[in-house]
């Protein structure tokens, strides 16, 4: 029996869930909650080698491992927040592989190790925000975007960057439900792909990166909502046109192509003004969103001219 597609605007806005969340808090004793939650876990995947890069890291202190990892938007196993940390287990990162195509010099197929081969490995702290007016700051640990894609040598045809997420339904049981056309597809323009901010991830406190956070292969682009940061990588090709992305094609009129985070510019369906940090108080004063999330003396000469309510 196929299952019915499930609406963008059927899934439950934030504000109802983290009320439910701590509804359900408030239902259970102080040390039930403890006991259940555990102790702040340290990542299991391998060490990796790597450096801080303060200049592009923020001060602000980082979310613990354990709500990074326990907290996720990857659809592909499921469309509730905890369902890819229970769910990614099954994710074969062993042997993985991206094709590069389209307008460039350099095509085909490369193994992780090709991709990762001379590639200096930062930390870098950045913000992380959601589309759902909550945040996060994480210590992700990979490699500027920009040195790996002039390695292919795009063409003067080169305008925009498509990439494109692993579809293995028999192992990721949400490309069994039609939320989204799978595979996952997401995309920048070739600027914003190039710029410094723009990193390749491989980590996540200075250890290989969780299956439920895009292992092994992921983007952060820190400026924009998080459903950018495309995960599980499979796919980078070189395009004269605007790639066609999962979410501007599901809800046009909710996700734009370049979503970068404008307070100005509410959701239809929730203001963007204020954020919530994951793991603060469910009471505490929400803080005002940054434009850019904070990164607007770095990445706004890139939008000169433009009007960010259309091209939102």
């Amino acid at each position: 029996m196929r299952v019915p597609r499930i609406a963008p605007s059927e899934i439950t806005p934030p504000e109802v869930y983290f009320n439910r969340r701590q509804l359900l808090a408030g239902a259970l004793a102080a040390g039930v909650s403890s006991l259940a939650r555990g102790a702040d876990e340290p990542p299991s995947g391998a060490p990796l080698n790597y450096t801080l890069n303060p200049k592009y890291s923020v001060s602000e202190p980082a979310n613990r491992y354990e709500e990074i990892a326990t907290y996720n938007n990857f659809y592909e196993f499921g469309t509730d927040k905890e369902d890819p940390s229970r769910n990614a287990r099954t994710l074969p990162t062993a042997r993985w592989s991206v094709v590069v195509d389209g307008e460039a010099e350099v095509r085909g197929r490369f193994t992780l190790e090709d991709l990762l081969k001379g590639q200096s490995l930062e930390e870098r702290i950045y913000r992380f925000r959601c589309v759902e007016a909550w945040s996060l700051v994480v210590p992700w640990v990979g490699f500027p975007l920009s040195d790996l894609l002039a390695r292919f040598k795009p063409t003067s045809r080169a305008k925009y960057v498509e990439f494109t997420t692993l579809y293995d339904p028999a192992r990721m049981p949400g490309q069994r439900v039609s939320v989204l056309n799978w595979p996952y597809v997401e995309g920048l323009r070739i600027d914003e792909a190039m710029h410094p901010l723009t990193l390749m991830v491989v980590g996540l406190y200075g250890r290989v990166l969780p299956n439920q956070d895009g292992a092994p292969l992921r983007l952060i682009v820190p400026w924009k909502y998080g459903f950018k940061s495309i995960k599980s990588i499979v796919k980078i090709r070189f395009t004269a046109s605007e790639p066609r992305t999962a979410w501007n094609v599901a809800a046009p009129e909710e996700y734009g192509f370049y979503a970068n985070v404008n307070p100005a510019v509410d959701h239809p369906r929730w203001s963007q003004a204020t954020e919530r940090r994951i793991g603060a108080p469910f009471l505490a004063a929400r803080r005002p969103t940054l434009p850019f999330n904070g990164y607007a003396a770095e990445v706004a000469s890139l939008y000169q001219g433009m009007d960010l309510r259309r091209y939102f």
